[in-house]
């Protein structure tokens, strides 16, 4: 049993290492796309400050910006992904499909539409209300404990509740206000500034490692609850923290960009592949999720020409087949198929 663990850890290792030289060419390679193109030693000398005033501005002050926020960003979705899942153990159970981020949708589109909130103020007013979204998911899917299956369909019911609210909010708002709501509730990397960039940079300070810190109980429950406790390990208490850590990293990574569709759903069950399974893949999980967002920006920013998309559209029909693939299957696992 230990060699295994050391083999799948050597493993998670390797992946890891490959995932992260992926993302950093994506990065490096998205720095020198745009309208004017700028060659790799330009890049470099204005990542060191040894370039022209026009080349250091287009890419510190715009392309820099913009893809240091899909990197954090997907990070942020790939755990709090992993986490939900993991907690429910359910593939279904990502932020995006049990509420989470339609609850952050619902908050941002009130704050944005009926009273103005902009800025660093509407990412306070949005992760106060995921948390308390949250909070309702998990009282009302409690019967003596949280099943998997429960947690999922509350937070679909608690999803369509929210749905509602933003189609009555867009459908009573300005035409300039919807128009604004309605690129941020795509999810969109187009309105990144200093601020947001900060804030979103220090939540991933603090809430990446405590993800990291509760991800190894939480991996002891995958050898359920009594043996967990035998080790040690406080099965709630377990759960309602991993649930509070994932839902302060997708409220950070939505109230910066938008509920980014399907990345938090796609992410973990990708690296859980990679390293194989028994693992929580949370490191992985995380490089996953930086790759999904930075290609699906460079695509959205350059797939049609003169048209840039909110990365939203580009994960949307990537993840959607991928949501459908995974109702089929789960279905046929519950038909003993």
């Amino acid at each position: 049993m230990a060699l295994d663990r050391r083999r799948r850890r050597s493993r998670a290792t390797r992946v890891s290492v490959v995932l992260a030289v992926l993302v950093f060419v994506v990065s490096a390679v998205s720095l020198t796309l745009g309208a004017a193109g700028v060659a790799p030693v330009d890049v470099l000398a204005a990542l060191v400050g040894r370039a022209d005033r026009l080349t250091s501005f287009v890419i510190l002050d715009l392309r820099l910006p913009r893809l240091l926020a899909a990197v954090l960003v997907g990070a942020c979705l790939g755990i709090s992904g992993g986490l939900f899942q993991s907690v429910a153990r359910n593939p279904l159970a990502s932020p995006d499909i049990i509420g989470i981020t339609t609850a952050a949708s619902a908050t941002g589109a009130v704050a944005l539409v009926w009273f103005g909130i902009t800025g660093l103020a509407l990412t306070g007013v949005v992760l106060v209300g995921t948390l308390v979204a949250a909070v309702l998911i998990y009282v009302l899917a409690w019967r003596n404990g949280v099943s998997g299956y429960r947690f999922v369909l509350v937070g679909i019911g608690f999803a369509a509740i929210c749905a509602g609210l933003v189609s009555y909010v867009l459908t009573r708002a300005d035409l300039s206000d919807v128009q604004q709501a309605l690129v941020w509730i795509t999810g969109s990397l187009n309105s990144i500034d200093d601020v947001s960039l900060t804030v979103l940079g220090a939540s991933a300070v603090v809430l990446v490692p405590a993800a990291l810190l509760v991800g190894r109980p939480l991996a002891a429950l995958g050898l359920g609850d009594d043996v967990a406790a035998g080790i040690g390990v406080r099965p709630e208490r377990t759960r309602i923290l991993s649930i509070a850590v994932g839902v302060a990293l997708a409220a950070a990574a939505v109230s910066v960009a938008g509920p980014i569709a399907f990345v938090a759903l796609l992410a973990a069950p990708v690296a859980r592949r990679l390293v194989g399974r028994g693992s929580l893949a949370l490191v992985p999980a995380a490089l996953v999720g930086a790759l999904v967002l930075v290609v699906s920006d460079v695509v959205a920013q350059f797939a049609v020409p003169g048209v840039v998309f909110p990365v939203g559209v580009v994960t949307g029909i990537v993840g959607a087949p991928y949501l459908l693939w995974q109702l089929a299957r789960t279905n046929r696992i519950g038909r003993g198929g």
